[in-house]
């Protein structure tokens, strides 16, 4: 009970309450969203390329919205930006279950890729306004340990929700996060934390956010890093599934296995190990990261039995247990106080890799092999440290504590 006790004592209330949505929210979102391929093939008989295309434009707005969203909130206010993005979540959510036609599932998807990428760094720029610099870390943390957990928990609820009762599931979704959107105004009614936001010398416009951020090398070689390691985090989603399924008898069975043991990793070790991250720097962080990455994916190259697929994405979980969280430190040390907002957006160009990564690591495959395909990947991770380093050289002593 104590321990339970100094952990609510540790942050305050909104950042406990943002931690806690964000994962009601993933919950929300796994109910629904993994099962709209199937539920636009289902009831409206949409073809595959048109299916593809309709949850594209929802990545490609995700990837678009995040510089477009943090530079609103730097603009105009975090509390501002994040309450008309969950409103606006709750609405799109609900009107899946309405929508008929093929534009209806087109513009709802880019608003929802929209509403996300307003969330996400404007979320993480609150996060990181009412924290102390020591706390961030395991707040950045624990919310990648909630989003991993909510990501775990809604499709197995979806599964009964978004299979069998149809829009059912994205009613409840929209129901999730108007609850979230109206607990979150009530607490920015009670806290006041518009001066927590940074001094503002000058107004945030675009022009000036994109003429920083186009200026600041160190963050464009951070962003690089990042597309890096989403290049290689995107293949365990699509071309491992096709290697294993080629590779073993029970190739699905041995592919479902191993995402549980990724999200399983991801919750068991994601404490203990940012207890040991938060003593070094976060380079240091992300090199070890990404060296776990190089190894888990030489093991899957070379994994002749379960066994050692399943040591191999061990391996590869503890690097991506270490290199998410330090990402967003480095971006949090990189970022002027009143621009957080702007750099925590960037992030969202990370995507860029997870785009372009399944087609470009499936044309490996086919021509070269899923050996040649896992060990060109695990040296783009290193190129990713490389492009971290570089950052920090540009950054200077900023990053160096």
């Amino acid at each position: 009970m104590w321990r339970i006790r100094t952990y609510f004592q540790a942050y305050h209330p909104i950042v406990h309450s943002i931690l806690f949505g964000t994962m009601m929210a993933r919950v929300a979102s796994g109910m629904s969203m993994p099962f709209l391929a199937l539920y636009l093939a289902r009831e409206f008989a949409m073809s595959p390329a048109m299916i593809g295309i309709t949850i594209g434009i929802g990545m490609f707005c995700e990837m678009i919205g995040g510089f477009i969203g943090g530079t609103l909130s730097d603009r105009f206010g975090r509390q501002k930006i994040m309450m008309t993005a969950l409103y606006l979540w709750a609405l799109v959510f609900s009107c899946y279950a309405f929508a008929t036609a093929t534009w209806m599932f087109l513009l709802l998807t880019a608003l929802q890729g929209l509403c996300r990428s307003f969330y996400e760094p404007v979320g993480q720029a609150v996060l990181s306004d009412m924290t102390t610099p020591e706390q961030r870390y395991r707040v950045f943390t624990l919310r990648y340990t909630y989003n991993n957990l909510g990501w775990a928990i809604g499709p197995v609820i979806g599964a009964v929700l978004g299979m069998s009762a149809g829009a059912m599931a994205f009613l409840v979704t929209g129901m999730v996060y108007l609850g979230y959107a109206l607990v979150m105004q009530r607490l920015f009614k009670r806290f006041d934390i518009t001066n927590l936001q940074g001094e503002r010398k000058e107004v945030v416009t675009f022009r000036k956010a994109a003429q920083t951020v186009l200026s600041d090398r160190a963050l464009l070689l951070f962003i690089m890093g990042s597309i890096m390691g989403t290049l290689c985090y995107s293949q365990i989603t699509t071309n491992l599934a096709h290697h294993v399924n080629m590779q073993f008898a029970e190739g699905v069975t041995l592919f479902a296995m191993l995402l549980t043991v990724n999200a399983v990793v991801v919750v068991l070790v994601q404490l203990p190990l940012s207890a040991w991250a938060e003593k070094r720097t976060p380079l240091e962080t992300i090199w070890i990261g990404n060296l776990l990455y190089a190894a888990g994916n030489i093991g899957f190259a070379f994994a002749q039995g379960v066994g050692m697929m399943i040591a191999a994405m061990v391996i590869f979980t503890l690097g991506e247990v270490l290199c998410f969280p330090a990402g967003s430190i480095l971006l949090d040390r990189l970022a002027p106080a009143e621009m957080r907002g702007t750099y925590f957006g960037t992030q969202n160009f990370k995507y860029f890799g997870t785009s372009i990564g399944p087609w470009l690591g499936g044309l490996v495959l086919v021509g070269a092999g899923a050996s040649t395909l896992f060990l060109i990947v695990a040296v783009v991770a290193q190129i990713g440290t490389l492009f971290y380093w570089l950052g920090q050289r540009q950054a200077g002593s900023l990053l160096k504590n």
